[in-house]
Parts: structure tokens; sequence; C-alpha cells
């Protein structure tokens, strides 16, 4: 379980580092970005390499990532349409799906 929360929170970072530039920082140069991105990135993988490697036994390689990425879609879709404004799309909704299948066939005995 520490695993997965550690990753939730290090996914919360980089979701920021990635996308809050575009609604923050439009009007600044693009490397000024890029150092603020790597600021809070820096903080993603603080928190991000210990919990791959606690998980890391516990869950495969495969198991991780495909973990990962279903965390990714849980944080990106209230950040996008919260924090950035965006509409929430039923593609969000496929894309979950499509994702639940990966969940299926990773982790199937």
């Amino acid at each position: 379980m520490r695993t997965i929360v550690l990753l939730a929170l290090s996914n919360v970072f980089m979701t920021f580092a990635w996308y809050a530039h575009l609604k923050n920082l439009k009007a600044a140069p693009w490397y000024i970005a890029v150092v603020v991105s790597w600021g809070i990135a820096f903080f993603e993988y603080l928190i991000q390499v210990p919990a791959n490697r606690m998980g890391y036994g516990t869950f495969s390689l495969g198991q991780l990532k495909i973990m990962q990425e279903v965390i990714t879609l849980a944080v990106f879709v209230p950040f996008a349409v919260y924090y950035m404004g965006q509409p929430l799309k039923l593609d969000y909704l496929w894309a979950g799906c499509c994702l639940a299948g990966a969940v299926f066939f990773i982790f199937r005995a």
C-alpha cells in the first residue's frame, strides 16, 4: 500500500511539473518553465524512486508500470478538469477502460 500511496503523491508532482506551466507560466520564456518544471520534478523523483524500490519484488516491473499509468490517469483527470479548466470528456472513461484491460492482463496469475 505504501508503494501505491507514494506513487500517487509523486504523480501529483509530476503532473504539475509537466502541465501547470501551461497555465501559470504561459507568458514566461520556455526556459523559465523548464527550470520551474525541473524543480518540481526533483520532488517527484524524491518520492517516485523510493516508491518503485519499495514496490519492486512485491510487484513485477510490468505491474509497477501499469500501476503508474492507472495512477497517472486518476491524477490527471481531476487536474485537467479542476486546475486547468478543461471539459470532462467521455474519452477519459474509454482510456480508463483500456487501462483496466491492461491491469487485468498484467496482474493475472
